[in-house]
């Protein structure tokens, strides 16, 4: 009796033992999977990241997607306009909601930077970027670049019809046929204004031919879009047959979603934008959104974006990228990009406030 005693005394303490070493790793694995995952470096990462970007739902849900895969840990993101951005983040400094923002012009980055609202993070790869691609502090570095361009709708105006440069979308013969993406909310479209403002204030140091010239352009302007998704629309359908935008979206929409669009880049020269990546200062999961930002600016993930979403990397070391990229003749326009930074906000303010509609405005009064 003895004996089958300890027996089953011995059986259950093997039993006791072997259950705390499986409740030991079930309960490691639970907080790894739920709560915490690894890098390459092996250190800890937060549950999640947040992201905002303009990069749009489908660029963004592939890498949702990926990253999600890859890092076993969730991606959520947030869509909407370069300058609706950098306006969310000031309004949040106190408060920061965002780990990561992925994809504005290098000014609204320079911006935030001066604003106290991006963190220092040197990349992995920073060797492969000019000079010209980053911040000398690293507070942000350049993910793509991206010409400016005129599109035109090319069912309705032909390659010998479609204006050959900036002044000519300025001709009566336009009237009414421009679709343009309202500015202030756009990062792409504040650039290609304040532009036009430059070209003449770095010689005159004043803004009113640039203002006259945007005036102009207003008389031939039906609409401004709330969003790029109705321009697109409304250029694809006629409503207006031209608009100013960017060279890699435009040939995306062409191919990809058989959009009747073609593009002219501008002969006097475009500004050509160093498109960004940031981590913003005091986010609430820090390691996971330097593992993001590793994450899509891989090799691989420059390549993904340039043949499928056409985007044009500024990594060095990037092979065997489509034609139209490495074929593409570009003259980019020279910019004082310090003083567009300076100067962007109160040139679009006067824009809204006084030439926007307003020929329109009167004609109704």
């Amino acid at each position: 009796m003895l004996v089958r005693l300890l027996k089953r005394g011995y059986l259950f303490f093997l039993v006791v033992i072997v259950i705390g070493i499986l409740s030991g790793c079930l309960a490691g694995g639970s907080e790894e999977s739920g709560g915490k995952s690894k890098n390459e470096s092996g250190s800890d990462l937060e549950e999640k990241v947040v992201v905002y970007s303009p990069h749009g739902k489908d660029i963004l849900s592939e890498f949702e997607a990926q990253f999600e895969e890859e890092y076993g840990i969730e991606m959520e993101f947030l869509d909407m306009g370069s300058q609706e951005i950098l306006d969310r983040v000031r309004s949040e400094k106190n408060n920061t909601q965002a780990d990561v923002w992925w994809g504005a012009p290098q000014v609204n980055f320079d911006q935030a930077k001066d604003e106290g609202l991006l963190a220092e993070y040197k990349p992995s790869y920073a060797d492969a970027l000019d000079e010209m691609y980053h911040d000398e502090d690293w507070t942000w570095s350049g993910t793509s670049i991206t010409p400016e361009v005129i599109l035109y709708n090319s069912k309705e105006i032909s390659a010998e019809e479609a204006p050959k440069d900036w002044d000519d979308l300025l001709d009566p013969k336009w009237e009414d046929e421009l679709i343009i993406r309202y500015p202030l909310a756009s990062g792409t479209m504040r650039t290609i204004y304040s532009s036009m403002i430059y070209r003449t204030y770095k010689d005159t140091e004043s803004p009113d031919e640039g203002y006259e010239w945007l005036r102009k352009l207003d008389e031939n302007t039906k609409e401004y879009s709330a969003n790029p998704e109705i321009m697109y629309n409304q250029v694809a359908k006629g409503v207006g047959n031209l608009s100013v935008w960017n060279m890699p979206d435009t040939v995306m929409l062409a191919e990809e979603k058989g959009y009747p669009f073609d593009y002219v880049i501008p002969e006097s020269g475009t500004p050509v934008l160093t498109e960004g990546i940031a981590i913003i200062k005091d986010a609430p999961h820090p390691k996971a959104a330097e593992a993001f930002y590793e994450f899509v600016n891989t090799k691989e993930a420059a390549k993904l974006l340039a043949e499928t979403y056409y985007r044009i990397p500024t990594r060095e070391d990037v092979e065997d990228l489509p034609e139209w990229i490495t074929e593409t003749e570009i003259n980019p326009m020279e910019i004082d990009w310090s003083l567009f930074q300076e100067k962007q906000s109160e040139w679009m303010e006067y824009w809204d406030n006084n030439i926007k509609n307003a020929e329109k405005d009167l004609s109704e009064e």
